[in-house]
């Protein structure tokens, strides 16, 4: 099972470990991957409500960081389901997909709407995020493969996310004036916005790239509008 799922989306020896049990949990209680992919939004959800509230309680950035990985690794969970149990499916490869979709928005407009950012930068936050799995997802339907490259896939979007939630958590505890620490009006989770938007910049670059390389090859080195 672990070789195929590499196949699917490179991810760490450690991590998948951890829901080795839990795949055995859903296969012998008959729960499908296409529930487990259900539970990720709801996870989503619960961290953008935990967000929104941050800007009145930044102890809710704690349980809003946890909520963040909870969904990854229930996103993780879901392929692992579905290809130990044989559930595998086209359609199964979109409700794998559109709930991703559905968390990263839920996520990143908790962001904007938590009073600790620019909400035009939360939202632009969330846009950037779509249109990086978007176009991951485009190379697979145009026959040029599932792409995962770049810095701020999926995964990294929450981990830095999450280092943000933390350095603004930490520097409310410390009773810093977190709009002005570095001077200006722009907070810690501003900054962070700013790092995952460039970031799936750079991330979309580089899978347009290898499509296009991937695409001309196919073509006879000439990529057909």
């Amino acid at each position: 099972m672990n070789s195929h799922y590499e196949q699917r989306r490179p991810i760490a020896d450690l991590f998948r470990s951890t829901a080795l049990s839990a795949v055995d949990a859903c296969l012998r209680w008959r729960i499908s991957a296409n529930a487990v992919s259900y539970a990720s939004i709801l996870a989503a959800a619960g961290a953008a409500v935990c967000v929104v509230e941050a800007g009145r309680s930044a102890w809710l950035l704690l349980p809003a960081v946890i909520l963040c990985a909870i969904r990854l690794w229930l996103n993780m969970l879901d392929g692992m389901v579905a290809l130990a149990g044989g559930q595998a499916t086209r359609w199964g490869a979109v409700v794998n997909e559109l709930p991703d979709r559905v968390s990263d928005a839920l996520i990143f407009f908790g962001v904007a709407h938590s009073g600790l950012v620019w909400l035009p930068g939360g939202y632009l936050a969330a846009v950037a995020a779509l249109l990086t799995a978007y176009v991951g997802t485009l190379g697979q339907a145009v026959g040029a493969g599932r792409q995962f490259g770049g810095w701020m896939s999926k995964p990294w979007r929450m981990v830095a996310l999450g280092v943000g939630a933390l350095a603004t958590l930490g520097l409310s505890l410390a009773r810093v004036d977190i709009p002005g620490v570095l001077g200006g009006t722009w907070t810690v989770l501003d900054l962070t916005m700013l790092v995952i938007v460039a970031g799936c910049v750079q991330t979309m670059f580089v899978r347009l790239r290898l499509m296009h390389s991937r695409l001309s090859d196919v073509r006879g080195g000439e990529v057909q509008a």
